[in-house]
């Protein structure tokens, strides 16, 4: 008998990065409306694939993290009394569309204005999706019979990014990639718009799943459909796409650069850009004698990879993402 799946799903909700995705200079715009609608299809196909499944939405906005949806909400009566009854749909459909869909629309009415803009909070995202799982795969009740942990639900998150990396993110992900490790939790990355994520390259690598870099967003739908519908169970016996190579680079510790070449404290194992005398995790003192030679050896280069700036959005950015939710 199969085992129930249990999705989280990761919004990278960036208003800037959404606006230039709909822009028609795109060689394949996709504005965020179409996305969500493309999205919430293939949300209702994960919950009408076995009834057991469960579901949990998450939104990494601008300077905070929401969870937007999850199966436990939609079971509770308090909940359903909220949604709008309708005798054509089924409830449960329903329930996730239009509580999807309110709650997105109240956050970005929340954000309001502002004249900058925060990096959004994927990590936070994250944490909190790992966290979910734990308590998913650690109920209160103990588990009285190997067949009790067999019903436990097969656990993955599917990160759906817009946004560059964001550098001095590079250790916290890594400790949620080692987390997601430890509970055998499958991370699965599609990268809608923007450049290759390094970061999220290694997190679907290390964790087993798939990484998807779009380049028809128009077909968004089919993407999700083929590649992430299918459980990290099913997926052994058949072939679904994903990326052939992965970027390993790291950030160094002092300026939050992703680098080609790094030096590492024997110690600690912190990276660096270049050569100091004392580590700055650990402070641990290195000899001269090596700090020479490496200065010697080292070519100086710029950080192949600096941190691209997102640009302040314009006023109209939140208003607009708003106004088409409704």
């Amino acid at each position: 008998m199969d085992r129930s799946s249990h999705l989280s799903v990761i919004l990278d909700l960036c208003p800037t990065q959404w606006s230039l995705s709909a822009k028609p200079s795109n060689p394949h715009p996709l504005p965020f409306d179409t996305f969500l609608s493309h999205l919430l299809v293939f949300l209702n196909s994960h919950i009408a694939y076995k009834h057991e499944n469960s579901l949990a939405v998450f939104g990494a906005l601008p300077g905070k993290s929401v969870l937007f949806y999850s199966s436990e909400e939609a079971g509770d009566l308090s909940t359903a009394e909220v949604v709008q009854s309708d005798p054509n749909s089924y409830r449960f459909f329903k329930t996730l569309d239009q509580s999807l869909v309110q709650r997105i629309s109240r956050e970005f009415d929340i954000l309001g204005q502002p004249d900058t803009e925060e990096p959004p909070a994927l990590v936070g995202a994250l944490t909190k999706a790992i966290c979910y799982i734990n308590r998913l795969l650690h109920p209160a009740q103990t588990l009285s019979s190997p067949e009790d942990s067999a019903n436990l639900p097969e656990p993955r998150i599917l990160i759906l990014s817009v946004s560059p990396d964001a550098s001095n993110s590079y250790i916290p992900i890594m400790n949620s990639i080692f987390s997601a490790q430890k509970l055998k939790i499958t991370l699965d990355v599609c990268k809608i718009f923007g450049p290759d994520s390094v970061f999220l390259q290694q997190a679907a690598y290390l964790t087993g799943g798939s990484y998807i870099y779009l380049e028809h967003r128009e077909a968004l739908l089919q993407y999700l459909i083929m590649s992430f519908l299918p459980t990290p169970s099913i997926r052994k016996i058949i072939t679904i796409p994903t990326e052939d190579k992965t970027d390993f680079r790291a950030a160094c510790f002092c300026h939050k650069h992703i680098v080609d070449v790094g030096y590492v404290c024997s110690v600690c194992l912190s990276i660096f850009c270049q050569p100091v005398p004392v580590c700055s995790t650990c402070r641990t003192k290195f000899p001269m004698k090596t700090l020479q030679r490496l200065n010697m050896t080292r070519t100086p280069s710029q950080p192949s990879t600096p941190r691209p700036t997102n640009g302040t959005p314009t006023r109209q950015v939140f208003s607009g993402l708003a106004a088409n939710l409704r």
